[in-house]
C-alpha cells in the first residue's frame, strides 16, 4: 500500500476475490485523476491482483436539489477525465443515469466481477448514507479512501470548537503529513494489464454515457431534475478549469490575496471551491502549488504558535491563503466528519448560541421575508439582493457577502430554525460549492459555530456577532459589484417586494 494507512478503511467485510475480472474504482467524490490517493490505492490494487482496473465514474438523478447546474458541472469534470484517460491502460466507464433508479443494480454488477471495489470516503451530503446503503449489498469488498484534505480525517483525536486550537493542533502536525503527498499522476509510468472492456451485457443494459451529446444546448432536457437552475454563467467544471484558475491565481491574484480578498469588487480569490467540492482539485495540489511559489522549504516553518501569521514564514498573502485551506476548510471537514448525523442540524451549535438565539427568538423582526421572496432577491435591501443573484446567475457567492447574507436571513426570518432552513435551500439549491462540509460551517457560522460571544446583546442576535449591510457598504469596494448583481429583465418580477411585519 504506497497510500497512508490513515487514509484507508473498509466498510464491509466481503472477501477479496484474486480470481475477479478487474479491480473496480468507483469514482463518486474525488472526480480527478491527478492527486487522488484513491485512484492511487485502485491502481496499487490492480497491479498487485495482475489485473485491469476499470473506472466507473457515475451520475445519478435522484439526489438532493439536482439540477442542470449540478449536473452540466459534473459532467464537464467527466469530459476532462475521459480525455486525461485516453491512452491510459485502464477502463474510464461514465454512467449519467436518464431516469431514477435506473442503476440502481449497475454498481451490484460491476462488483460482482471485481477483486475489490475501492471508493472515495466523503462526510457529508448523500454520499456517507449512499455508502451504508450499498457496504452489506455489494458482493465484494469494499474499500473506503480519504482522499479530501491535506490533514487525514482521522488524525485529529477530538471536533475543534474554534480556529485557534485547531490552527494549533495542525501546525504541530501539518509537516509530517506534507511528507505523505499523493503521486501527481498515479497513473505515470504504470504497467497494467490490458482490458477487452466491459461486457456487451453491461453496456447494452447501461451504455457508457454519450458526454459531448449530454453538454449541447438541450442535452439534460430528458433527464428529470429542476431545469429551472441554469448551468453557471461564469464557471466550467472539470479539472482543466481548475488548473487554469489555479495557475491564474498564482500568477496574477495571490500576492495581494490578503488585502482584496474580502472586496467584492475585486477578484483576489481561487475561485476554486466548486471545483474542490465536486473534487476536480486537490486541496494537496492547491498548497502545494503555494509553497512552490513561495520557494517554501520546511526549515522556514516556524513553531506552532496557533497564530493566522508567522508560521509558514512566507509572503503575508501566501500565509493568509495557506490559513483559508489548511485551518478553516478542514476544521470543517474535522467538524462533519466526527459528528456526520449532526453537523447539519440546529442543536449542533455551540450552547451559547443556542442559548442567546433561543432567547430572543421571539424578538420582533423589522421585516419578515418568506422563502420566495428571498430565492427571488426581493428585499429592500440593494446589497444582500444582489448577493442572493450573484449565487443564482453563477453559482458562487463571494465570501464576506455570503456572512453578511446569512446575517440578514437571521434577522428576516421569524426564527433562527426558519433562517437555517432558508440559508441550506438557497446554499444548496444555486451553490456549486454547496453541499459540503466547508459551505455547512460557513451557514453554522452566522448563527456561532467557531465564533464566540460578543456583545454588546442585541435584539434578534442576542450575543451572535452582528453584521450590517451600511458597515458592508462603508468598509467594503463594492460599487462595481452592485452593478454587476443588480436587476435584470429575468429576475422574479414581483414589484415591490411585499413586506410583512411582525407589528401588522
Amino acid at each position: 500500500m504506497t497510500i497512508p494507512a490513515r487514509r484507508h478503511s473498509y466498510a464491509n467485510d466481503a472477501p477479496v476475490r484474486a480470481d475477479g475480472d478487474y479491480v473496480l474504482y468507483w469514482m463518486i467524490a474525488n472526480r480527478r485523476t491527478h492527486y487522488n490517493f484513491a485512484l492511487q490505492h485502485a491502481v496499487d490494487q490492480a497491479k498487485q491482483f495482475g489485473k485491469p482496473l476499470v473506472i466507473f465514474e457515475p451520475l445519478r438523478v435522484r439526489y438532493p436539489w439536482a439540477s442542470d447546474r449540478m449536473h452540466r458541472f459534473v459532467i464537464e469534470g467527466m469530459r476532462d477525465n475521459r480525455e486525461a484517460l485516453a491512452g491510459k491502460e485502464v477502463v474510464y466507464y461514465p454512467y449519467v443515469e436518464p431516469t431514477p433508479g435506473v442503476a440502481s443494480p449497475l454498481l451490484y454488477t460491476l462488483a460482482k466481477r471485481s477483486c475489490t471495489v475501492v471508493t472515495d470516503e466523503y462526510p457529508c451530503f448523500f454520499l456517507p448514507d449512499l455508502i451504508r446503503a450499498v457496504k452489506r449489498r455489494i458482493p465484494a469488498r469494499l474499500e473506503l479512501v480519504d482522499s479530501n484534505g491535506v490533514m487525514p480525517l482521522r488524525s485529529p483525536d477530538r471536533t475543534f470548537t474554534v480556529a485557534h486550537s485547531y490552527r494549533r493542533w495542525m501546525q504541530k502536525n501539518i509537516l509530517d503529513v506534507l511528507l505523505e503527498m499523493p503521486k501527481k499522476d498515479p497513473l505515470a509510468r504504470v504497467k497494467l494489464p490490458k482490458s477487452i472492456g466491459l461486457p456487451n451485457s453491461i453496456l447494452k443494459r447501461w451504455p457508457a454515457a454519450d458526454l459531448d451529446s449530454l453538454l449541447r444546448s438541450g442535452g439534460l432536457d430528458s433527464i428529470p431534475m429542476d431545469h429551472d437552475v441554469k448551468p453557471s454563467e461564469t464557471i466550467v467544471g472539470g479539472a482543466r478549469d481548475a488548473g487554469r484558475r489555479l495557475a491564474s491565481f498564482l500568477k496574477n491574484d495571490l500576492r495581494r490575496y490578503n488585502e482584496d480578498r474580502n472586496h467584492p469588487n475585486e477578484s483576489a480569490t481561487t475561485g476554486l471551491s466548486p471545483h474542490l467540492h465536486f473534487g476536480h482539485i486537490s486541496a494537496h495540489e492547491m498548497v502545494q502549488r503555494v509553497l512552490d511559489h513561495e520557494d517554501w522549504t520546511p526549515d522556514m516553518a516556524s513553531p506552532a504558535n496557533g497564530k493566522n501569521h508567522g508560521f509558514w514564514n512566507t509572503t503575508e498573502p501566501a500565509e493568509a491563503f495557506l490559513d483559508q485551506v489548511l485551518t478553516w476548510r478542514e476544521m470543517g471537514f474535522n467538524r462533519t466528519f466526527r459528528e456526520n448525523d449532526r453537523y447539519d442540524q440546529f442543536d449542533s451549535l455551540p450552547d451559547w448560541a443556542l442559548a442567546t438565539l433561543r432567547k430572543h427568538a421571539a424578538d420582533p423582526r423589522p421585516e419578515q421575508y418568506d422563502l420566495e421572496q428571498l430565492e427571488h432577491a426581493n428585499t429592500a435591501d440593494p446589497i444582500w439582493n444582489a448577493a442572493q443573484r450573484e449565487i443564482v446567475r453563477t453559482g458562487v457567492m463571494h465570501n464576506y457577502m455570503r456572512m453578511l447574507w446569512g446575517k440578514k436571513i437571521l434577522q428576516w426570518t421569524r426564527s433562527p430554525e426558519q433562517a437555517l432552513s432558508v440559508m441550506i435551500e438557497l446554499n444548496n439549491k444555486y451553490g456549486l460549492d454547496g453541499r459540503d462540509p466547508n459551505s455547512y460551517n460557513g451557514i453554522f457560522w452566522v448563527l456561532g459555530r467557531f465564533d464566540r460571544a460578543w456583545g454588546p446583546e442585541r435584539p434578534i442576535f442576542g450575543s451572535v456577532r452582528y453584521m450590517t449591510s451600511d458597515s458592508a457598504k462603508r468598509k467594503l469596494r463594492m460599487d462595481q459589484y452592485l452593478l454587476r448583481f443588480g436587476p435584470m429583465q429575468q429576475d422574479h418580477p414581483i414589484e415591490p417586494p411585499t413586506i410583512r411585519r411582525r407589528d401588522g
